[in-house]
């Protein structure tokens, strides 16, 4: 067993162990560094509109509400289709839960396959 290993290889494992979770960082900051960056601009030119001097004391607050409330909304939507998709079935998706009715017919199809491959293997 090997433990020393180059820092390309290093890297690599990094990447191959924690890929989605470097990928969803990497996305999450793009798309909250170009929500500040378009608040910011919007916040410039209201505050120029009402003839103040835009500065971070009020943008700050401001941005900090508008991310909590984007938080707020996209939770609330996940929270809702996760619990949904838990309690309400739509047939024929992979996502919905078995019915009992189809789980049993499930396990009679398995039952029956079983039964014919053990009469062959007795033959």
């Amino acid at each position: 067993m090997t433990y020393a290993g180059t820092a390309e290889n290093d890297l690599r494992n990094i990447w191959d162990n924690h890929g989605l979770s470097i990928a969803l960082a990497i996305l999450f900051i793009i798309s909250w560094g170009g929500q500040m960056f378009f608040q910011w601009h919007e916040f410039i030119n209201d505050s120029i509109d009402h003839g103040e001097i835009p500065n971070t004391d009020k943008f700050i607050p401001a941005f900090w509400a508008a991310t909590f409330e984007n938080w707020q909304s996209e939770f609330l939507q996940l929270f809702t289709f996760v619990v949904l998709s838990a309690v309400l079935i739509h047939r024929g998706s992979a996502n919905s839960k078995d019915t009992t009715e189809d789980i049993q017919r499930t396990l009679q199809r398995i039952e029956r396959r079983l039964s014919a491959m053990e009469d062959r293997y007795r033959r």
